[in-house]
């Protein structure tokens, strides 16, 4: 390395250097979005369920380590409900968050070692860039990975939720009560989709809260429009004494044909999607069979 890379080097570390010790003086803005989850009534939940992880795993303490000494805003936007469907607790996503930033700063500097040993010489700014853009794009790979997997256990939600659905209508039909009809359809399951149902409603039952409410309150903290509404249909049951059973009957029916229209629509994509590998297969056969009949008529005779 030259002497001027030297002093690049050295001057770009001042520099962050200093931007750093500003960045740590200067007066910090609340974040809003932060301050109003930290407000919110099930910011304790979270909280207990981020202690109550083990303490000798090297990720919490990594994690649990930035919730404490990192301003808020540095995260961006956390996907609150995600987590918690997931039930993964805010000090591991800080620590994967964390530990994929570090590998993105380090991958591009093995790179370039790799390619200095073959005998290439990178300049300075390529590594340097590369580092920075790998480091900001592998911050970003924990959001993706929450956002997939949710996806995915709404999907495993809903189709456990319509069977559950179809089991409260049974036991509503049988003369159960309201929170009995939820709580005896809980326990007939063994997924996970029923045990966290049936949490919800024992939480519900010690703390004296209605079932509904409770059901409402974990369908706005991990977004599940389909809970909410069996919650609305509970709460006229209870609290009017109207009968639902032909209502969650039509409930449940009509959200398993809105998951077989979902899944149709997935499988007519996928069968577009073939359209032109086929087409372009049937062309290429053709053009082997004519193949040659042409050459033999472009052929000089």
């Amino acid at each position: 390395m030259t002497g001027a890379q030297l002093a690049m080097v050295a001057g770009a570390l001042i520099a962050t250097g200093l931007v750093l010790a500003v960045w740590r003086l200067a007066p910090a803005q609340p974040d809003l979005a932060d301050v109003l989850d930290r407000l919110g009534p099930n910011y304790q939940r979270r909280q207990a369920a981020a202690a109550a992880a083990p303490a000798g795993d090297g990720k919490e303490r990594l994690g649990l380590w930035a919730m404490r000494h990192l301003p808020a805003g540095v995260w961006g936007r956390v996907p609150t409900r995600e987590l918690a469907l997931l039930r993964i607790p805010l000090s591991r996503f800080y620590a994967e968050k964390i530990t994929f930033a570090l590998l993105g700063l380090v991958l591009p500097g093995l790179v370039t070692g790799v390619y200095s040993l073959m005998g290439v010489q990178l300049p300075l700014v390529m590594p340097v860039a590369g580092t920075l853009i790998v480091a900001v794009g592998m911050w970003f790979i924990p959001n993706l990975n929450a956002h997939d997997d949710a996806r995915r256990a709404r999907a495993e939600f809903g189709r456990a939720l319509g069977a559950y659905v179809d089991l409260v209508a049974l036991e509503r039909n049988a003369g159960s009560g309201p929170r009995q009809a939820l709580e005896v359809a809980a326990g007939i399951g063994d997924s996970w989709v029923f045990q966290r149902v049936g949490e919800e409603l024992a939480r519900s039952r010690w703390s004296g809260q209605a079932p509904w409410d409770a059901l409402t309150s974990l369908a706005d903290e991990l977004g599940l429009p389909e809970l909410a509404d069996l919650a609305d249909i509970m709460r006229l049951s209870g609290e009017e004494g109207a009968q639902v059973y032909a209502t969650l009957r039509a409930r449940s029916l009509a959200m398993r044909t809105a998951m077989l229209t979902a899944e149709q629509g997935k499988a007519n994509e996928v069968s577009e999607r073939m359209v032109l590998p086929g087409t372009m297969l049937g062309v290429v056969f053709i053009g082997l069979i004519l193949a040659p009949a042409l050459l033999r008529l472009l052929s000089p005779s």
